[in-house]
């Protein structure tokens, strides 16, 4: 595990590894050819027209499964084309940074049509981040048996920093992403509130017996670990199982970690970001014995979202990389694993000027993004 130390050395010049375009992009194209450090790639435009993509799923039959923070999920077909909106999803809270958030599929999609995905709902206070489960007919572009298995046990007001993403484990259980919803930021640190918190519950919204504070007094059964600020982006390591995910720091301080059960991560007490508009002092400082260092860290901060291991064939030089989109610095980073520690990075993509919102390896071996500034999927393909 990489020590506070080593994660002190990560280089904040990022713009060294920023990669060189080979033609100039005054305008978009539907096919850009970008050199990185170890390939050239064809930037692909699949689809366009779309509004907030938040997250995409690749259906079998090479479809594509895509949610709109506005709170619409349509099919996307392999030539671009988008479907109507599907029906029968509950109401969302389509405000600030919440709405229609993340989407997978089940274990068992192909037999059983289930699908999860994350929300902003609305109540009688406020929001609150939010997992439902539900069959989707393709064939009528409808969801059915909507059942709500997930809920913050707070709604607070306001409209930031709401997570979320989620990933199934291979045991079936299913990891959920939740935000501190950012002037509740102390609540990440109290395990009788899911508030800045990863979570783990079983398909039906119950909790494992064998998550870490389920035998705790006073400790919400559903937290695997805690003291998280805003994770947008999380992804199982193909090797190992184990979960990644990231964080939205505040000015500085984006954290890339190994999120174990039980662990604390530290926000607001332990950071390497700064307030906004003063930049005084979070905390207590940049480690602690008792809490989880970071693997990495962005400063100043590139604003992560979305996230995934690459295993395909299209770049073998890429295997056991970690990609992260980045919306504030509008690319793409590709980050060299070597036991458990970040050993090199590289930041591409950037002269394309998109905030992305998603990474995704595809069933075809290459990776694909969702372009938010764009309401885009675009495709990596070797040029």
């Amino acid at each position: 595990m990489a020590t506070a130390k080593a994660v002190r050395r990560t280089p904040l010049l990022g713009a060294l590894l920023l990669t060189a375009v080979l033609v100039p992009l005054p305008v978009w194209a539907r096919d850009v050819i970008v050199r990185t450090e170890t390939a050239s790639v064809k930037v692909s435009e699949v689809a366009r027209g779309l509004e907030n993509p938040w997250s995409l799923a690749f259906l079998p039959d090479g479809r594509i499964l895509v949610t709109e923070r506005p709170g619409r999920m349509r099919i996307v077909t392999a030539d671009g084309a988008l479907s109507a909106p599907i029906a029968g999803l509950p109401e969302v809270h389509a405000q600030g940074q919440g709405g229609l958030l993340d989407v997978a599929l089940g274990p068992r999609f192909a037999e059983d049509g289930l699908i999860v995905f994350s929300y902003a709902e609305p109540t009688a206070r406020g929001a609150r981040t939010a997992v439902a489960r539900a069959r989707l007919d393709l064939d009528g572009l409808r969801v059915h048996a909507v059942q709500r298995i997930f809920a913050q046990n707070e709604d607070p007001s306001g409209s930031h920093h709401w997570g979320s993403r989620l990933v199934f484990a291979p045991d079936g259980s299913l990891f959920v992403t939740l935000g501190d919803r950012y002037h509740f930021r102390d609540r990440a640190q109290a395990l009788d509130s899911h508030l800045g918190k990863v979570v783990r519950i079983a398909v039906d919204g119950s909790a494992p017996a064998d998550n870490p504070f389920r035998a705790r007094a006073g400790a919400l059964p559903e937290i695997w670990s805690y003291g998280h600020r805003n994770l947008q982006g999380a992804a199982l390591d193909p090797q190992s199982g184990e979960l990644w995910t990231h964080e939205h720091g505040p000015q500085g301080g984006d954290e890339l970690n190994l999120t174990r059960g039980g662990r604390n991560y530290g926000w607001p007490v332990i950071t390497y970001g700064r307030e906004y508009v003063t930049g005084s002092k979070i905390g207590e400082g940049t480690e602690r014995t008792d809490v989880e260092a970071p693997r990495w860290q962005w400063t100043p901060s590139i604003a992560p979202s979305g996230m995934a291991f690459y295993t395909g064939e299209a770049f073998p030089q890429w295997r056991g990389n970690l990609f992260v989109g980045a919306l504030k610095h509008q690319l793409v980073v590709r980050l060299v694993l070597e036991e458990g520690k970040v050993v090199h990075e590289e930041r591409m993509l950037s002269a394309l000027g998109r905030r992305i919102r998603d990474v995704r390896q595809g069933p075809d071996g290459k990776l694909w993004l969702l372009d938010e500034s764009g309401g885009r999927i675009l495709r990596l393909d070797p040029a």
